[in-house]
């Protein structure tokens, strides 16, 4: 009997440690991963993007949407980032993104500045797209976040998979939380990822359905609208998604308790369901949003990375080794 406990024991620490040696390859980014291979990596990402979003405001929202388009198709990738070729059928022209997305001269921008600082290509362009993010952010005013780092880049991309994995404009809650557990995301990530439209713009195609046929929607903010958006043609003018898309801050979700959201999937989260104590809570309290944003993004950045030897690091973002 004291043998068989002594056996017992020794599988028991045996077992204990392969599981920890199972989480540590599981969860290899850090927020250190450059530091000793290129220290001056992220000063080279923050300068670039914040040259950027000096010259158009526009484009720190353009940014921080690359990322969220990235992770969201079959993990944190780069794979948004390909350009189409005989082989690649790459997600530029997915029905999220065609038309829609921007930003791929200011990452090669970046791709080009991180090598030269460098001096040899380390940064996956993976990473590039999730500190770009975090840097847009607060470069209009948001709050800072460790960015976890060590993702490499994919080989491949898919247009199906991102039609099929992007959230759409015109979801309701239970779709939206179902698209966002499949990113390995739940409800309170949901509404704090849902923030990143406090900057940045979105077509009239996107809209358009909502200010002439949803009820949920303030009259007077339908009616300026309409003024931008006609009920034939114009599809490609542009809105805010709040009044001050410019800047990092609570109007969205103040927005949103006036029945003044934009998309139909904003407004989804404040109509009379499980989300709307969590928009109120955010739309007076900015502290508890920039904190759970940062935090979200950090779970969101987690999602299905290629580490160690898979993938590449590219050379050039926009296509394979």
């Amino acid at each position: 009997m004291a043998e068989y406990s002594a056996n017992g024991f020794f599988y028991f620490l045996v077992a204990i440690v392969l599981l920890s040696m199972a989480a540590i390859s599981s969860d290899a980014l850090s927020t250190t991963f450059y530091d000793t291979a290129c220290p001056e990596a992220l000063p080279a990402i923050k300068k670039v993007v914040a040259d950027a979003v000096n010259r158009e405001g526009r484009m720190g929202g353009s940014l921080l949407r690359l990322h969220f388009h990235d992770c969201f198709v079959n993990g944190c990738d780069g794979s948004v980032l390909l350009d189409s070729t005989s082989t690649i059928d790459g997600e530029k022209t997915a029905l999220a993104n065609n038309n829609s997305i921007r930003g791929f001269e200011v990452v090669d921008k970046i791709k080009s500045e991180v090598d030269r600082v460098c001096g040899a290509q380390v940064v996956s362009c993976a990473d590039i797209l999730a500190v770009a993010a975090r840097d847009s952010v607060v470069q209009l005013g948001g709050q800072t976040w460790n960015v976890e780092l060590g993702r490499r880049d994919s080989t491949t991309a898919s247009r199906t998979d991102a039609d099929n994995a992007l959230p759409a404009p015109f979801m309701d809650l239970p779709a939206l939380k179902t698209n966002f557990e499949n990113a390995g995301l739940d409800e309170t990530d949901l509404v704090a990822l849902s923030g990143g439209h406090a900057i940045g713009l979105s077509q009239c195609t996107k809209f358009k359905d909502r200010i002439y046929n949803d009820s949920n929607i303030d009259t007077s903010f339908a009616t300026n609208l309409k003024s931008t958006c006609p009920s034939s043609g114009g599809d490609t003018r542009l809105s805010p998604l709040d009044p001050t898309p410019t800047g990092f801050d609570t109007q969205y979700f103040r927005n949103l308790v006036k029945q003044r959201g934009l998309l139909h999937s904003d407004q989804a989260l404040f109509n009379g369901v499980s989300t709307d104590a969590l928009v109120r809570k955010y739309s007076t309290n900015a502290g508890a949003f920039a904190a759970d944003f940062g935090k979200s993004m950090v779970k969101m950045g987690r999602n299905k990375p290629l580490e160690g030897d898979s993938g590449q690091i590219r050379l050039n973002c926009r296509r394979i080794n």
